[in-house]
C-alpha cells in the first residue's frame, strides 16, 4: 500500500477513534488538511465502500491476521528447501549454518561495549 493511502486509512482511523463512527469523506479531508496532506477524492471514496458497515474492530483483526501470514526477518533464506539434486548433504549444511548465527547473536548481545549500568 502505497503512503498516500495509508495517510487516508490513519485518517479514518483517527476519526473513529475520535469518536465519529461513521466518517464522511468531509471528515477524512479536513484531518489530512490540518497535517498538510492532499486529499484524494477517489480514493478516500474507494476506502469509505471497502469500509461501510463493517466495525472497525473486526477490521483491525481481519489485518492482524493478513499480517500474521506475512513473512518478516530474514531467517526465510536458511529456512527455504534444499535446490533439487543438491543431495542430502545441502539440509545438515544449513541447519550447521543456522546454529552458526545463533551463536554468533548470542555472543553479541553478551558484548555490551564496555558500558554498563552498575558501574
Amino acid at each position: 500500500m502505497a503512503s498516500y493511502e495509508m495517510k487516508i486509512l490513519a485518517a479514518y482511523l483517527l476519526a473513529v477513534l475520535g469518536g465519529n463512527s461513521s466518517p464522511s469523506a468531509d471528515d477524512l479531508k479536513h484531518i489530512l488538511g490540518s497535517v498538510g496532506a492532499e486529499a484524494d477524492e477517489e480514493r478516500i471514496d474507494l476506502l469509505l465502500t471497502q469500509v461501510k458497515g463493517k466495525d472497525i474492530t473486526e477490521l483491525i483483526a481481519a489485518g492482524r491476521e493478513k499480517l500474521a501470514s506475512v513473512p518478516a526477518g530474514g531467517g526465510a533464506v536458511a529456512s527455504a528447501a534444499p535446490v533439487a539434486g543438491a543431495g542430502a548433504g545441502a539440509a545438515p549444511a544449513a541447519a550447521e549454518a543456522k546454529k552458526e548465527e545463533k551463536v554468533e547473536e548470542k555472543e553479541e548481545s553478551d558484548d555490551d561495549m564496555g558500558f554498563s549500568l552498575f558501574d
